[in-house]
């Protein structure tokens, strides 16, 4: 935790009410995204009991498991949601675009046709529970078979490998395909209650936007409440569990699957989704209140690109692995660290509060300009430079060595390298961003009088690594691995 977000809690502490932590929305919300709560069956890490889904929020679809521990009905359930989400997917697609081709194609002067779809599926989920239990259910479903004696329906699979593919890109910093909306949420505002109750998605909301009449705390201990605030999912209530769950499964074996007990136990189930999918909207009200981050198009790009390739490639291969071969586990992790190290900047970039973080642990300094020199030339090698001097008076703490170089916060094209630290404050060269003369270009250089902001932060400072090809996998890896062909040991994971 930082020193601006503890102090945020203990504002929001002393307020009754959640203080922010951003000025602009970091992440996409989509004008119509499907919102998904799932439940699980207690003591069963994937058994589903019942979800509540939808893109309307005044038309939810409620999918029930009537006795969770049938096989038949689970995977019943499985077509049924697989109906739903696959419709979802398909319809968000949009207009076909196609971008310019990358810098690579161009400098390579290789013709590139792409594509890329003009909007993607969202799926917003209540917790990071809820992104667990997606991730359990795809890799519990993908490779399920469409034929012989235990053949699901074949929209079983095609779910599974879609909920996995939503959990991957889940992990990719920055993505906003799949979120868990209490990390959202607790991205964006601080509560004065801990991190374990942030958890709890009504009373995070409690603290953020109380009902009226009532501040953070007693909204947040009202949301304690399991009657009036049902959990979130996906686990359930252990008292619904013994008094209300239990004898409504037991009331459907007995009868034999009777429409009558079903409906009942719909109905049971329905009390404790009703209201998270009220809160899910709710919380999708206030991000769309928020304006939008600068950089988050460009990053809703990426997951369009992403999406655009899955989908268009999706017949092509078989199902996910169960484990990465040694090159893909490490270049999935390098390129997650590059992405973290892109996202961390880019939100700093966009957001003076995030900025203000970076600020206090002295990663970044801002101050007033008090000298300028903006003609200056480096004249020291075989051709003379642009190379304008910059004095920054701040009071920041500093926590760069001399030759660290920097960026502008406000335009990070504008680069420069610290030469001194002194009295009157960081000395500054600065070495790129002005054009391409031997004059900066108007307004490139900030004047006296200016306040400005830089930053070691760099959305490019983590390099792309090379790795090997798959069949040039070392012995130190295992070697070259086989090529890998679905079995049957894949299909027999079980749910739980």
């Amino acid at each position: 935790m930082s020193a601006l977000s503890s102090l945020a809690r203990l504002q929001a502490a002393a307020a009754g009410i959640a203080q922010p932590l951003a000025t602009v929305r970091h992440c996409h919300v989509s004008a119509a995204p499907l919102v998904l709560i799932p439940l699980r069956l207690a003591g069963e890490a994937a058994a589903p009991l019942a979800m509540m889904l939808g893109a309307d929020r005044d038309d939810p679809s409620l999918l029930v498991v009537p006795q969770p521990r049938n096989r038949d009905l689970r995977f019943a359930f499985a077509a049924e949601a697989a109906k739903l989400v696959l419709n979802h997917i398909e319809t968000s697609r949009g207009a076909v675009e196609r971008p310019p081709p990358s810098r690579s194609a161009a400098k390579s002067g290789e013709a590139e046709e792409r594509i890329r779809y003009g909007d993607a599926p969202q799926v917003l989920v209540p917790n990071r529970g809820g992104v667990t239990f997606l991730r359990l259910l795809g890799r519990s479903t993908r490779f399920r078979s469409t034929e012989g004696p235990y053949a699901v329906d074949p929209a079983v699979p095609v779910l599974g490998r879609w909920l996995t593919w939503f959990a991957d890109r889940h992990d990719h910093p920055g993505s906003s395909l799949l979120l868990a909306m209490t990390e959202t949420l607790r991205l964006h505002w601080a509560t004065g209650q801990s991190s374990l109750e942030d958890g709890n998605l009504a009373a995070l909301l409690g603290w953020i936007d109380p009902p009226d009449g009532m501040d953070g705390p007693a909204a947040a201990a009202r949301a304690e409440d399991p009657v009036t605030c049902p959990p979130a999912g996906p686990a359930t209530d252990p008292t619904f569990d013994n008094e209300v769950l239990a004898p409504a499964i037991a009331a459907y074996d007995r009868s034999n699957g009777a429409p009558r007990a079903e409906e009942r136990l719909r109905a049971a189930v329905a009390s404790q989704l009703a209201p998270t999918w009220d809160l899910m909207w709710r919380a999708v009200d206030l991000l769309r209140a928020l304006p939008e981050g600068a950089s988050v198009p460009r990053r809703w790009e990426r997951d369009r690109d992403s999406f655009t390739y899955y989908h268009q490639t999706f017949g092509e291969a078989y199902p996910q692995a169960r484990r990465d071969t040694p090159v893909r586990a490490a270049r999935r992790l390098h390129d997650l660290e590059r992405a973290q190290d892109a996202y961390e900047a880019q939100r700093a970039f966009d957001d003076p509060l995030v900025m203000a973080e970076h600020r206090l642990s002295g990663q970044a300094f801002g101050g007033v300009v008090t000298e300028c020199d903006p003609t200056r030339l480096d004249e020291t090698g075989k051709r003379p430079k642009l190379r304008p001097y910059l004095r920054v008076a701040t009071e920041d703490p500093v926590r760069l060595d001399v030759g660290t170089t920097v960026c502008n916060a406000a335009r990070p094209a504008l680069k420069g390298r610290i030469v001194e630290f002194g009295t009157g404050g960081v000395l500054l060269e600065l070495t790129g961003g002005m054009g391409r003369k031997l004059t900066p270009e108007p307004g490139a250089v900030p004047r006296v009088g200016e306040r400005v902001c830089f930053t070691s932060l760099t959305e490019g400072s983590f390099g792309q690594a090379k790795f090997p090809d798959r069949e040039d996998t070392p012995w130190t890896h295992g070697g070259p691995p086989a090529d890998y062909v679905p079995t049957d040991e894949d299909a027999e994971e079980e749910w739980s």
